[in-house]
């Protein structure tokens, strides 16, 4: 009896218990994710690096294959096309070369050049994003940076050899005293051309301080530039001349317009001043710059796995 008893109160008691307790339930408000628009991408870095060797597909867009950077600022694309200047042109932006309507993910620019090119916008990450452009089907890929922490003398190391290509000539201004006599002492201008093999050189022993335009050149050949191991800041240069062979030379620049040239075999110094700035696309006056400087692929072109959004 007092067994029944004592069951019969443990499990009223159990039966309190459980009556007594409620299970409170926290229902948290459901967060939906803001879209970020175009704009806001766009804007969201002060510059986007062109990574011209991450481009897949087979065309190319010309105004993308000049920059090195572009910037999007309320309706109006800056570039900068140049190595010269990099940095200061612009604040940092470059020049103004097109304007541009953004909306919906889609961008169109209208170059000052190159008319009207539309692309689809996809958002990679935080500071990568693709321009699909589907008429050909290839996609250029940016990677944004602010100004305050963007290496503008890795670019402009890295790019030394379109640099020499950004002015008429190269005249010299300088021998070393010191240094055994060689054949290229006589050479008093060099010029490095863009566009066609994209390493076609020119030298001239003209007179020094004449117009670049009236420069004579009287050879033609290939020239290579390279990396020195464990020194960034240091380039060679290779001039293929056919009746006295290669020159090979240390390369250093002094400053945007100065580069200093030593020669190791004859142990001889020179500095080349650039004599008439090509800037690409606009020339100083604002007339339109006819010359045409492409940036190179490093690599075999890719098809491109991307399909167009678009209806």
């Amino acid at each position: 009896m007092n067994t029944i008893k004592l069951l019969f109160g443990f499990a009223l008691s159990i039966t309190l218990f459980t009556s007594c307790y409620q299970e409170t339930i926290v229902v948290e408000p459901l967060i939906e994710d803001v879209p970020i628009s175009i704009n806001q991408v766009l804007g969201s870095h002060e510059l986007w690096y062109v990574d011209i060797n991450a481009t897949l597909g087979y065309g190319e867009i010309p105004f993308l294959q000049k920059a090195f950077t572009v910037s999007f600022l309320n309706g109006v694309l800056y570039a900068n096309n140049n190595i010269v200047g990099i940095g200061d042109t612009g604040d940092g932006f470059g020049i103004d070369v097109a304007n541009y309507d953004a909306y919906d993910m889609i961008l169109d620019v209208n170059h000052d050049l190159d008319g009207f090119v539309t692309f689809d916008v996809f958002q990679i990450n935080n500071s990568r994003i693709e321009l699909y452009n589907p008429e050909l089907d290839t996609s250029y890929f940016l990677e944004g940076y602010q100004r305050d922490n963007f290496d503008y003398d890795y670019v402009f190391y890295d790019n030394i050899h379109y640099f020499l290509q950004e002015y008429e000539a190269w005249e010299k201004t300088y021998t070393s005293e010191f240094g055994a006599i060689n054949e290229f002492d006589k050479e008093n201008y060099l010029q490095f051309l863009a566009g066609g093999n994209d390493s076609t050189f020119r030298s001239s022993k003209d007179d020094i301080g004449i117009n670049p335009m009236y420069i004579y050149w009287d050879y033609t050949g290939l020239y290579g530039v390279g990396d020195v191991v464990d020194d960034f800041y240091v380039k060679t240069l290779t001039l293929d001349y056919d009746f006295m062979g290669n020159e090979f030379f240390e390369l250093t620049v002094i400053n945007d317009k100065t580069i200093k040239l030593f020669h190791p075999v004859s142990e001889t110094v020179y500095k080349f001043k650039g004599r008439g700035y090509i800037q690409y696309l606009k020339t100083a006056d604002g007339k339109k710059q006819v010359k045409e400087k492409t940036r190179k692929f490093k690599k075999e072109k890719q098809e491109n796995p991307r399909e167009s959004l678009r209806v």
